[in-house]
């Protein structure tokens, strides 16, 4: 299938990652334009998320680079590992959590949106995670809920302008993900996995905007969360 995004022009935060790394191959394979984007500079862009100048400048680079934008991948938060277990429901770690995932989203996806504007295209993707959906991890949960509703907010306000957002939602991901899913469990997938979804959502194909689409099965055993 031709996902028709040949020299399409995507920036992608958070591209040197586990995720990141393979939605950039997977977009550049398809003929895109894919600029890897991180606080250390990738492909000439250094974005810092959490500095709402740093941002700027890395948005405004990209397109003096390019001409312009067809979209934006945020996939950079702090690895879940990073959190501190002993600590889940300290304010101070989730409200750090909270600012490092939805609150990058929403300063990059607000540099992007005038520039999609401009074209009357664009395409908004933010890697949130089915933690969002279970209770036991204050941070966890509330970072990627937020970042789900952030989406959703931007998706409303964009609707009818040629510009979606949504966010995947991934369990477990792993190079070898299990085919089993667990009870009130959620399935496991691989970072290709993950990319081929944003792929298709960053594409002219999808008219899908607002939604939360979960990559492996989600929770199994609830109806809806």
């Amino acid at each position: 299938m031709d996902l028709q995004i040949s020299d399409r022009v995507y920036l992608v935060l958070g591209g040197a990652g586990y995720i990141g790394s393979a939605i950039v191959d997977r977009l550049r394979a398809e003929g895109a334009i894919a600029i890897s984007a991180s606080r250390h500079a990738v492909d000439g862009i250094a974005i810092d998320g959490a500095d709402p100048a740093s941002v700027k400048a890395g948005v405004d680079a990209a397109v003096a680079q390019h001409g312009h934008l067809d979209g934006l991948i945020v996939t950079a938060a702090p690895s879940a590992s990073t959190l501190d277990a002993e600590r889940l429901s300290d304010p101070e770690q989730v409200l750090s959590a909270f600012d490092g995932k939805a609150m990058t989203f929403l300063r990059t996806a607000n540099e992007v949106i005038p520039h999609l504007r401009q074209r009357g295209f664009g395409r908004i993707i933010g890697v949130s995670g089915q933690n969002a959906y279970f209770t036991g991890n204050i941070t966890a949960s509330i970072r990627n809920a937020g970042l789900n509703i952030v989406a959703k907010n931007l998706a409303d306000e964009l609707a009818g302008s040629g510009i979606t957002v949504n966010t995947v939602n991934p369990g477990v991901v792993a190079d070898e993900p299990r085919a089993e899913v667990s009870r009130a469990g959620a399935g496991q997938s691989s970072p290709q996995q993950i990319a081929d979804l944003i792929a298709f959502l960053a594409s002219p194909l999808s008219s899908t905007s607002g939604e939360q689409i979960a990559v492996g099965h989600r929770v199994l055993g609830i109806a809806s969360a």
